[in-house]
């Protein structure tokens, strides 16, 4: 009984658990705050359920969130190769295969999105009702990318160019490299890439340079005007036709007189070449004409001018001396001095 006595003497004081007064004019939320104080495994047991289903739930859309990219990457690719396939025999249109690609992979990623959200509590039927109450306002935010989209649209349809070609669009020349739901990729001469929006591009003048498959040559040179203009002509025809990038359609090397300048007679060379060819064989053909003309002895006039002294005017001898008798007669038929009144007094 002592040794007894002894222990629960050396035992620490129970503390008192913590009581609050339960008011039923409190809100829920106080009340659930109480409970959370005390210690009610009851409301722990709840919190630890719904972290939990929270933490699944964002576990599995992060899921659904990859493989929802990955099914797009791969779906697009899919829709790539069917479409080259189906051009089996044929140059493959990767025009049209970079656009539908980039269709698939958007259309799985909102289909993904819609999941992701409905996985995390999200209801679509919610947020469509937001987005449709408020498809107005986004309409007028987004009015520039939906007409880019629809611009991507009827680009695909007409087709005005291709992946592949060379073109102009809005004083901007490249090859394009890319065409997808928002714009068009060109590859300029300095080997920059420039971004064309398609609502931009479809609402401008464009000009392909690669669709008939040739583009002319045309340039000017200048002889003198004591040359031999019909042996010009043929030198020029000759160095044209002896280019092997000149082709002989749609139209053959012409070469004739097409302007008198104040220096002399101006010829004119025009011919057709692949358009890869363009830029070099333009290059070429000037040289080799001027080196030709050299060769040939026909010169190339370059304006020049002639300074001319000034000095005081000098009539001729027979302009003077008519000049001169005209001023002897108007003094001889000058007026005399008439008298004066005294005089005849």
């Amino acid at each position: 009984m002592a040794q007894q006595s002894l222990a629960a003497a050396a035992r620490p004081a129970a503390v008192p658990p913590i009581t609050f007064s339960t008011d039923p004019h409190l809100p829920p939320l106080v009340g659930q705050a109480q409970r959370l104080l005390s210690g009610d495994t009851e409301i722990w047991r709840h919190i630890a359920d719904a972290v939990g289903g929270f933490a699944v739930n964002a576990a599995l859309a992060g899921v659904i969130f990859a493989i929802t990219l990955w099914a797009a990457g791969v779906l697009s690719r899919m829709t790539a190769r069917g479409i080259a396939q189906a051009h089996r025999g044929a140059h493959p249109d990767t025009t049209l295969q970079s656009f539908a690609a980039s269709l698939v992979r958007y259309f799985i990623v909102i289909i993904g999105l819609v999941s992701v959200l409905n996985q995390l509590g999200v209801r679509a039927t919610s947020v469509i009702a937001v987005l449709g109450a408020a498809s107005l306002a986004i309409g007028l935010a987004l009015q520039g990318a939906l007409a880019n989209v629809a611009a991507g649209v009827m680009l695909l349809i007409l087709r005005p160019y291709r992946v592949g070609d060379d073109v102009k669009i809005n004083n901007k020349e490249g090859v394009v490299t890319g065409l997808d739901l928002f714009s068009t990729r060109l590859a300029d001469p300095d080997n920059l890439v420039v971004f064309v929006p398609n609502s931009k591009a479809f609402g401008e003048i464009i000009v392909n340079l690669t669709a008939t498959g040739a583009r002319r040559v045309a340039f000017d040179v200048a002889i003198d005007r004591q040359d031999d203009v019909g042996r010009a002509r043929a030198l020029m025809i000759e160095t044209a036709k002896a280019d092997k990038r000149v082709l002989s359609r749609p139209g053959a090397p012409w070469a004739n007189i097409t302007s008198i300048s104040d220096h002399g007679l101006v010829m004119t060379l025009r011919c057709y070449v692949a358009p890869g060819d363009y830029g070099n064989a333009l290059s070429d053909l000037m040289w080799a004409v001027v080196q030709r003309f050299k060769v040939e002895g026909i010169s190339i006039p370059y304006p020049h001018q002639v300074a001319v002294e000034s000095r005081p005017f000098q009539p001729p001898a027979a302009l003077a001396a008519r000049m001169a008798a005209a001023d002897a007669e108007d003094r001889s038929f000058a007026p005399r001095n008439s008298p004066t009144p005294e005089g005849h007094a």
